[in-house]
């Protein structure tokens, strides 16, 4: 069984119109978000063996701040620029390289790459919002084996809906 939880990144902040958009922070909000989300995995007792990130500060940002607060550590993240406005097929190609041994994947990255990638598994979906984690459980040994064929829906939670 292997466990995909893909988490978009929190609100970033547009304060700073010119700057780059793989350099945009996180606003207020999403350095509140943030860590809440974290907080309600942890309830659910939902934790990563491992970590995958898109480099881009915001996506970053919000890892290290999720990964924190369930006690994983930022050291142990991996970054990629794969995952910056990643196709489908990008992430998936990223995803499919985890370990065997990992059984749970925190994937953070950015739409509308994870919105495709929901759709692809098999998860309908008008919009993951920022923060918003849908999981899915796949009954495979491998990373390489998942697909929309053996899916399952596990978990669709966002920072409104409480």
């Amino acid at each position: 069984m292997k466990k995909l939880v893909i988490i978009r990144h929190a609100k970033s902040s547009w304060d700073d119109p010119f700057l780059n958009d793989h350099d945009r922070p996180l606003a207020e909000r999403g350095l509140k978000d943030a860590p809440k989300m974290a907080k309600r995995l942890k309830k659910e007792n939902i934790f990563p063996d491992a970590i995958l990130s898109s480099d881009a500060e915001r996506a970053k940002a919000t890892a290290i701040i999720m990964a924190k607060e369930i006690d994983f550590s930022p050291k142990k993240i991996e970054f990629t620029k794969e995952l910056y406005h990643g196709s489908v097929s990008q992430i998936l190609s990223e995803i499919k390289k985890t370990d065997e041994s990992i059984k749970t994947l925190f994937l953070f990255g950015h739409n509308p790459g994870l919105n495709d990638l929901i759709w692809k598994l098999g998860g309908e979906i008008d919009n993951l919002p920022t923060s918003g984690q849908f999981g899915f459980k796949f009954d495979v040994k491998s990373w390489e084996e998942i697909s929309a064929k053996n899916a399952k829906i596990w978990l669709f939670d966002y920072p409104k809906k409480d």
